[in-house]
Formats: structure tokens, C-alpha cells, sequence
């Protein structure tokens, strides 16, 4: 990867659409359950979205398999497709952004505050 295509993100607009690619072979549910886990991972993603990939890409295959085996989307994921992104994005806790962002508010406020304070 060159520091152009790094700075400017293009390494990761050809992987997702690389995703995009292998989600349209899918089954219909197989897609759906696809634009599920990655309209809920977004939120787990860093800065730039570059640590979502790797995770992106290991449910892709999961779902491949999946449809593959024939078997269905409840069957490998399950009913809660949002405790399956959180599972996948590093567990329960996992923070999302805004958990990073409120962290980051309240240090501010309370450095703040001390500094008013005395």
C-alpha cells in the first residue's frame, strides 16, 4: 500500500467495494443480513475504518460458507445481528465512537473544571 493510497483512503474504497462485489453473489437474506452487520459495525470503526476490514471481511465469509452450506442467516448468526456485530468488533464492551467521543468530553470538562477550580 503507498502513502497516497493510504492518505487518501483509496485502498479502502477498493476493499469494500470488493465486499459490495461478493454480497450481490449471495442469497437475497444472506445480502440483507450483510447490509445489517455493516451498517452496525460502522460504529465500532476507528478514524478511518481501516480496523472494520479485516472484521467486515471474516463475516462476509462467514456468510459465504453459510449460503454455501445452504444454511440460513438465523442459523449461523442468530436473532440479534447488532450482539453479533458488538461479538465480532471485540466483545460485549467493545466502545463504539461515541463512547470514545463522551470519554474524551468529559476529560475535557473535568480538566476544566479543575483548572477554574483551583
Amino acid at each position: 500500500m503507498s502513502f497516497w493510497e493510504t492518505i487518501t483512503g483509496n485502498d479502502l474504497t477498493r476493499e469494500w467495494k470488493a465486499f459490495e462485489v461478493r454480497a450481490q453473489a449471495l442469497p437475497a437474506d444472506h445480502r440483507a443480513a450483510w447490509a445489517q452487520i455493516t451498517s452496525n459495525l460502522f460504529g465500532y470503526g476507528d478514524f478511518t475504518g481501516r480496523n472494520l476490514t479485516p472484521i467486515a471481511d471474516t463475516a462476509l465469509s462467514l456468510l459465504e460458507q453459510a449460503a454455501a452450506e445452504g444454511r440460513s442467516v438465523v442459523e449461523v448468526l442468530g436473532d440479534d445481528i447488532p450482539g453479533f456485530c458488538a461479538a465480532l468488533a471485540g466483545g460485549a464492551g467493545a466502545r463504539t465512537y461515541r463512547d470514545r467521543w463522551r470519554e474524551q468530553l468529559n476529560s475535557t470538562v473535568a480538566r476544566e473544571l479543575a483548572r477554574l477550580g483551583g
